[in-house]
């Protein structure tokens, strides 16, 4: 990285609580970057370059402040990330897998076994199906630790893990700040639980169009039908093209 120290303005928006997050999960920052139509990702949910230079070098930094970065598998299946930068401190990734998809030649797990990543977490449903538990020895085998999320009923969506299960998880494994990338379902369903402290939002000066896939809030934002969070705007900085506004969340 070019700068010695991280912008100003991430601290700040990383302190900036009304309350503490409770005791039983991390303290959770959301960022993403989107056009100026709101698209986070390509057609088919494809990789989509969207920040510039500047705004990477934030977000490089950011991920450093964290003890751990999760993503979704879509994410990690069509952007294959690395979620690394040495020798700063390196977050310790994390994957919300629950069928097992992750494929052991993923940088992630590349990254550990040339000892210039940490060991990635995935985060997956308990399965004794045969083709499962193979998938669960081979990601072992390569490196990863696999760990199962208890679903909150039996009729959790199939492939998806309760957001208030996984940061406890989390948690209890001593992850105690969390910074959330997407893709899209990830950051709806984080919105949707009410469990954001922090959000930071890049807005580079691009159009997508229609074939771009944006993030959508579900029908029904959670069992209780609660509404959606509300956040304090906190700092909006301008890093090359692209705006980067941050905020912290307001308790109702």
């Amino acid at each position: 990285m070019a700068d010695p120290t991280p912008p100003t303005f991430l601290a700040a928006t990383l302190l900036h609580h009304s309350t503490p997050p409770p005791a039983t999960r991390p303290h959770v920052t959301l960022t993403f970057a989107q056009s100026l139509d709101a698209k986070i990702a390509g057609a088919q949910g494809r990789q989509l370059i969207l920040s510039g230079k500047q705004s990477m070098v934030m977000t490089h930094w950011l991920r450093t402040l964290h003890d751990a970065i999760l993503v979704g598998i879509n994410t990690a299946l069509n952007d294959d990330p690395q979620l690394n930068e040495p020798p700063h401190h390196l977050p310790r990734p994390v994957v919300v897998d629950a069928r097992l998809r992750l494929p052991v030649t993923c940088k992630l797990l590349r990254n550990f076994q040339g000892k210039t990543g940490r060991r990635p977490w995935v985060l997956c449903a308990a399965s004794l199906n045969s083709a499962f538990l193979e998938r669960k020895s081979a990601l072992e085998a390569a490196g990863a630790r696999v760990i199962e999320i208890p679903l909150q009923s039996d009729e959790q969506p199939e492939g998806r893990l309760p957001v208030p299960s996984i940061l406890h998880g989390l948690r209890e494994r001593g992850v105690n700040s969390l910074m959330v990338e997407g893709g899209a379902r990830i950051i709806a369903s984080f919105l949707a639980e009410s469990v954001v402290d922090a959000l930071i939002v890049t807005v580079a000066p691009v159009l997508v169009g229609e074939a771009g896939v944006g993030y959508q809030y579900p029908t029904s934002l959670s069992e209780n039908g609660d509404v959606l969070p509300k956040f304090k705007a906190i700092h909006t900085e301008t890093l090359g093209q692209d705006t980067v506004m941050s905020f912290a969340s307001i308790p109702w």
